[in-house]
Parts: C-alpha cells; sequence; structure tokens
C-alpha cells in the first residue's frame, strides 16, 4: 500500500474507532503522568483534527500543576501556527479561551498571541513505528520545522494503538521521534 492510501486508511479507522473517547481517555492518562518529572515550561503542541488524540486537556492540567506548585517559571503552551510559502510552523501562545482563527488550511491558530519556542513538542501520528517513526499527513511541515528550531525540542508523538505499523520503511529525510506514546502507555523508546 503506497504512503497516501495507507494515510487514508488509518485515518477512516482512527474515525471509526467505537471506543476512541475511551482510548482518548487512557492516552490522557499516559500524557499526565509521563509528563510528571518533565523540566520543561514550553511544550508545543497541535489542534487534533481528523480525529486525531487530543493532547490540550492534559496541558491544561499540566500547565495548571505548576500554578499550584508555585514553580518560579511560568509554564506555557504553543500551537502551531503554518507558514504556507516557507511549509514551517512557529508556536504562538494557547490557552483555554484565547482568541482562535482558522490558519491557511481552515485549522484553528491562536490569534495575536506571542510567539514561543517550545522545548518539548507533541506531534500527532496518523501512523508510527519501531524506531520512533511516524507517519503524517505528507506535508513535511514537522520535519521542515525540527530542521531549523534551535535547541531543537524534544518531540513525542501521540496516536492510538490502531496506528502502529509492524513494516514501515522511513524514507530518507523521515527524522525519529524522540518519544512516541499511545492509550497503552510509552511504546518508543521500548
Amino acid at each position: 500500500m503506497d504512503k497516501a492510501a495507507l494515510r487514508r486508511a488509518l485515518i477512516e479507522e482512527r474515525l471509526n474507532l467505537p471506543d476512541r473517547l475511551h482510548r482518548a481517555d487512557l492516552l490522557q492518562q499516559v500524557m499526565r503522568i509521563w509528563l510528571v518529572n518533565r523540566p520543561d515550561t514550553v511544550i508545543g503542541a497541535y489542534w487534533p483534527i481528523k480525529g486525531e488524540f487530543d493532547p490540550l486537556p492534559a496541558l491544561h492540567r499540566w500547565k495548571e500543576d505548576g500554578e499550584l506548585l508555585d514553580e518560579p517559571l511560568r509554564r506555557r503552551i504553543g500551537l502551531p501556527v503554518v507558514n504556507k510559502e516557507h511549509k514551517t510552523l512557529t508556536f504562538h501562545a494557547w490557552y483555554p479561551g484565547c482568541p482562535m482563527e482558522p490558519d491557511a488550511y481552515g485549522i484553528p491558530k491562536p490569534k495575536d498571541t506571542e510567539m514561543i519556542v517550545p522545548t518539548l513538542l507533541f506531534v500527532p501520528c496518523v501512523g508510527y513505528a519501531a524506531g520512533g517513526y511516524r507517519l503524517g499527513y505528507g506535508g513535511g511541515f514537522y520535519d521542515r520545522t525540527l530542521a531549523t528550531l534551535q535547541p531543537k525540542p524534544f518531540t513525542v508523538g501521540l496516536g492510538f494503538t490502531n496506528g502502529y505499523l509492524d513494516e514501515f520503511e522511513p524514507e530518507e529525510f523521515d527524522l525519529p521521534l524522540d518519544a512516541i506514546l499511545n492509550d497503552n502507555g510509552v511504546v518508543w523508546p521500548v
């Protein structure tokens, strides 16, 4: 199966998971536990589309937990803003109730908030494989962005168990993720 057909099949399967909300609850728990001892104060994430797992509730709790701990550095969450010309992403501050507007592809993005640079970046996985490799939507936005971000953030893929690919051949420009979480726990590194 070619990658375009594989993407379509995985998205269709994800959209039709009968227990997707239960799986999302499990992944929320995995993510919250995984974040407990992370030193990061600026995390980039994404606005969920096409049945993707929504990381924002867990991240909002992470932000609130930091406020309860009275940490000296305020925790911040950023969402991607697409540069359609360069096909890269920058991250802008997001918070619940933040004014939003559609980006170049119709995906909500923060409106008029400051640009921030994440030290940890959660990325959506259409599919994922051993070695930390991710199958995305094929636009290369994350790979191009990661190639330019300095310092390079720690990257974590998020997906449901149905997205695991037994036989996946990464292409030469595919960058492996540092970790992958799914509704069963940490699947990379093993």
